[in-house]
């Protein structure tokens, strides 16, 4: 596990440093000024339908990867085929998404012409931009089951949000327009491509081979019957995931989009350590399922659950703390601090999804990963009706519960399955107590700050949270792998520490 620890906390750091760049960004974006809230919206809309687009286009192979990579690994370098089978897929994926996209175009015409008319005119620049997200998408699994974490999340997080800093600050200046920077941004996953390519070649992690293996011959039926499921309910899973912005985009137009995906992107802050614990713990959930060892499944499936859950609410009670002061100090438009309300109801959901472990991942790479598709089909009809009437109702607010309730009833499908199928659950009495500490924390630090104003309350808050939550969680010995941290910290700084 202290592998697992390492490469996660260090993931998380340069994911972090990326988040600061995205903040920057979302900052300019979202300042009043600068940019129209609708083409804000615009950058999101892309973003979104790009995931939809993305699932159409992967044919399932990408998932292939993480289920399969510890039987191909046991081939000799030069006959592993693995990589230019998911890649090869792949472009003909893309090929059925643009000719599905054109004979899509006048449905979309129709559906968003009178509230989004600029969605409508860049439409078609969605395509290269997913182009080239998909195959950097594949190189980013390929770095994962080769145990190279760190690299892809570094490009993905910072490299990114560097790009696109750059970008707005070509629009700011005045060095190329607000349609210039649309149509470079399409290309800006092209540039990480690249330099994720250079990394894998440079570290011998990359092999083409038009040679079919052994294994592909062995496993192919398994292999096509995984990508049709996969495929299938990875449209619907993106579909269902994005559906509520989609939606909204459609009904309120894009500034509406654009409100409510910047509180969408505020409460995303407390899910940046799951991406890093997901892409690590996969490959050794991978493996442990090769090699039939439960008890191993089982403690990462604990573990993950507890440090997330506590990292969430760390991360979550820091923002609701200072989200007013924040729009206010921030400079934020007006126009956005309609959205407050729907970080509330996204933050719980991000608490929730975080709180039930690495249980996605335990399924997709087992023996039951079919049952990843039922899990999508009950996502789907839960997200399409009750966003579509809930938006209509409340807006912006009843696209965030929509998601909220979709989410938690998708997870306790999950967590019910896993139980009655491996007896394996990963909550315990630490998980409660994790609740009710911070909970009570942040009641102590909301009545004691409630007369304070702007930077100096934010940092006073944060602080003061900070400190006691942290505290706390170590000295009830809340999760197994603080103290491993702490001494860590104690040991490079010469100070003696004890045994974890």
């Amino acid at each position: 596990m202290s592998n697992i620890r390492r490469q996660s906390i260090f993931s998380s750091l340069l994911i972090y440093m990326g988040f600061a760049f995205g903040a920057l960004n979302t900052y300019f974006f979202t300042k009043q000024g600068l940019f129209k809230p609708e083409e804000y919206g615009l950058i999101q809309a892309i973003i979104n339908i790009n995931l939809v687009f993305f699932s159409i286009c992967t044919l399932g192979a990408p998932a292939m990867m993480s289920r399969f990579f510890p039987y191909y690994d046991e081939l000799p370098k030069k006959e592993n085929d693995l990589f230019t089978f998911v890649l090869f897929s792949s472009f003909a994926g893309f090929i059925i998404l643009c000719l599905l996209a054109c004979f899509f175009q006048p449905l979309v015409v129709r559906k968003f012409q009178a509230t989004s008319s600029l969605l409508i005119h860049y439409y078609y620049w969605i395509l290269p931009y997913t182009f080239f997200y998909t195959i950097y998408y594949i190189l980013e699994v390929q770095s994962y089951i080769s145990k190279k974490a760190v690299a892809p999340s570094f490009l993905r997080e910072t490299v990114h949000r560097l790009i696109v800093t750059f970008l707005i600050v070509l629009f700011v200046f005045k060095v190329i327009n607000f349609d210039e920077m649309v149509k470079s941004y399409a290309f800006s996953y092209a540039l990480l491509m690249f330099f994720l390519a250079a990394f894998l070649i440079k570290h011998g992690l990359l092999n083409f081979t038009f040679k079919i293996s052994s294994v592909t011959k062995k496993h192919y039926k398994e292999i096509l019957k995984m990508m049709l499921f996969v495929y299938t309910g990875g449209i619907i899973f993106y579909l269902g995931l994005n559906f509520d912005s989609i939606n909204l985009t459609r009904q309120g137009g894009l500034e509406k989009s654009g409100i409510f995906t910047l509180s969408m992107y505020i409460a995303s802050i407390i899910s940046v350590p799951q991406r890093s614990i997901v892409a690590i713990t996969s490959p050794h959930i991978a493996t442990a399922w090769k090699e039939k060892n439960l008890k191993e499944i089982s403690r990462i499936y604990s573990r993950s659950s507890i440090n997330l859950l506590i990292i969430s609410l760390f991360i979550f009670l820091n923002i609701w703390l200072n989200i007013d002061d924040a729009y206010i100090f921030l400079k934020i438009n007006p126009t956005f601090i309609a959205g407050k309300y729907v970080i509330f109801i996204l933050g719980l959901k991000f608490i929730i999804d975080m709180g039930t472990g690495v249980n996605a991942q335990m399924l997709h790479t087992s023996n039951f990963w079919k049952f990843e598709f039922i899990t999508g089909v009950v996502l789907l009809f839960l997200t399409i009706p009750l966003n579509y009437w809930l938006t209509q109702k409340y807006d912006m607010v009843g696209a965030g519960i929509a998601g909220f309730i979709s989410l938690t009833v998708y997870n306790i499908i999950r967590l019910w399955f896993i139980y009655y199928k491996f007896k394996m659950q990963p909550f315990t009495i630490n998980s409660l107590k994790s609740v009710i500490v911070a909970a009570a924390i942040y009641g102590l630090v909301y009545f004691v700050s409630q007369t304070l104003s702007g930077l100096p309350a934010m940092i006073i808050r944060s602080t003061l949270f900070s400190l006691l939550f942290m505290v706390t969680v170590y000295f009830l010995k809340l999760t197994p792998d603080m103290e491993p941290v702490v001494n860590s910290i104690k040991k490079r700084l010469g100070i003696k520490t004890t045994q974890a």
